[in-house]
């Protein structure tokens, strides 16, 4: 697994390259990924207008800020994402703001589709279901890992499934309202809860 771990990180961007990737893509008429379609651009632009609006507004609680400042020793806080995901574009800017909160942390992300085997040792329910926090030491071993998205709106998920058959539009905006009312204040719990 370190070997695994080690080779993704080697490629892996900041999250300021990760950001200028994905506008400049986007400039292009591209997505991240290797697949390319008119709706995953339309997805990455409009988590290109969430990012920037997360980036703005988010606050950090006080209690998890406390936590994060505590943190002993070095950790790498490395995540799987793409830029077309609705739940990594939610979903980042937290970790970037709490990442930021410690300078034992050093955030970085690495890209779905070109992590395929890294990608395959945290598959969830049998899908490649991103972003994945990888919370390694500073060896890059792995302390824990976390996502693709808070339990809360997991469930909000699994709920609309099993009552509709099918994730579609409308279950997709009840998952964004979800997060602008929550903001954030899961995601943060429940990756501080993994610290302690």
């Amino acid at each position: 697994m370190v070997s695994i771990i080690q080779f993704a990180f080697q490629n892996s961007l900041s999250y300021n390259e990760y950001r200028t990737q994905i506008s400049k893509l986007i400039s292009e008429g591209k997505s991240t990924g290797h697949e390319q379609s008119a709706d995953l651009l339309h997805y990455s632009e409009l988590n290109e207008v969430r990012m920037k609006r997360l980036e703005k507004t988010l606050k950090l609680d006080a209690e998890v800020e406390k936590t994060l400042q505590n943190i002993a020793s070095k950790q790498t806080w490395l995540i799987i994402s793409e830029g077309w995901c609705g739940d990594a574009a939610q979903i980042l800017p937290i970790i970037k703001l709490m990442s930021d909160a410690s300078e034992k942390i050093d955030l970085k992300i690495v890209l779905r589709d070109e992590n395929e085997v890294l990608m395959n040792q945290f598959l969830t329910n049998g899908a490649k279901s991103i972003p994945k926090l990888l919370i390694l030491d500073e060896n890059l071993n792995l302390i824990n890992h976390w996502g693709p998205r808070p339990k809360a709106a997991k469930n909000l998920i699994l709920d609309y499934k099993a009552k509709n058959g099918i994730v579609d539009e409308t279950a997709k905006i009840a998952l964004q309202k979800w997060y602008l009312n929550d903001k954030g204040t899961s995601t943060m719990k429940e990756i501080v809860g993994m610290l302690q």
